[in-house]
């Protein structure tokens, strides 16, 4: 039995069987909630680098800063399975290296697995690090670790070559033993013919409804970036308007001295008040 709710391995038996539900999240707070939801998973992603740091994308994030958000999120979420995303260069380099820093997301960042972005040109460290015995979440599609060399964020797949490239990618991970694979930004319908190729789940993020599983940024799904909102993101609430209001109110109290009432505030024995007062 496992000491958390879902196993890599549990992940990787709900294919065909029901439909996965992640999130990306980053601390102790957004961690608690989506445990308390009964998320299936959380993916403490680079995209920290943009969505918390304020980076323009996923380059400038760290280890050192990735384990940070991992050691909240587990914390946050101690009976959910998490898994750390592997910064750019963390693995890149050389397996050894790949080795030492997953297993720094294992041991420090307490998670259960670890994602990996790219295709055929990963497949050796993903196989590496699973022989190692550690779980790896695979990702392909829109990557935007290599986002400088596909040419930006644009959906992958919608033309022969690469549809074919992600097929075969898909299919080399699920060989080197990746429990599950996300498709980022992938056409439907190549989503669909991936997933009915794999014997591991696909979990997606504009890839379409025929995945095995579906995630999104916490940030996305309680709406804190109306500003920024890709196609395929659905809002559930507008949780930045609500938090401005909160502000806003708050902020009106303090100025009209609304805030704090006698409730808010802590009392103190009399006799300590009128010996405070003869002393003067």
């Amino acid at each position: 039995m496992s000491l958390f709710k879902l196993s890599p391995l549990e992940i990787t038996l709900k294919k065909g069987k029901e439909k996965i539900a992640g999130i990306t999240a980053y601390d102790y707070n957004m961690a608690r909630l989506a445990e308390s939801a009964g998320l299936d998973f959380i993916l403490i992603g680079d995209s920290a680098s943009m969505v918390v740091l304020g980076h323009p994308d996923t380059y400038p994030i760290t280890l050192e800063e990735m384990l940070i958000f991992c050691q909240a999120v587990s914390r946050g979420a101690p009976n959910t399975l998490r898994i750390g995303d592997m910064p750019f260069l963390s693995y890149q380099v050389s397996i050894e290296s790949a080795l030492l820093n997953a297993g720094r997301f294992i041991k420090e960042g307490r998670c259960h697995a670890v994602k990996v972005e790219g295709g055929i040109e990963v497949v050796e460290i993903v196989s590496a690090l699973v022989k190692a015995g550690i779980p790896v979440l695979a990702h392909i599609g829109v990557t935007p670790q290599r986002s400088l060399d596909i040419g930006g964020l644009k959906a992958r797949g919608k033309d022969l070559e690469t549809a074919k490239e992600l097929l075969d990618s898909a299919l080399a991970l699920e060989s080197a033993g990746a429990f599950a694979i996300v498709l980022e930004c992938v056409p439907a319908e190549i989503s669909r013919l991936i997933t009915q190729r794999l014997k591991i789940p696909t979990i997606g993020i504009g890839a379409g409804p025929y995945t095995d599983g579906q995630i999104l940024v916490f940030h996305d799904v309680v709406g804190l970036f109306p500003e920024m909102r890709p196609k395929f993101v659905k809002n559930y609430i507008d949780g930045f308007k609500i938090f401005e209001e909160a502000l806003k109110t708050y902020q009106k109290e303090v100025k009209e001295g609304l805030f704090p009432e006698e409730k808010h505030s802590f009392k103190v024995d009399p006799q300590i008040l009128e010996a405070l007062s003869r002393d003067d």
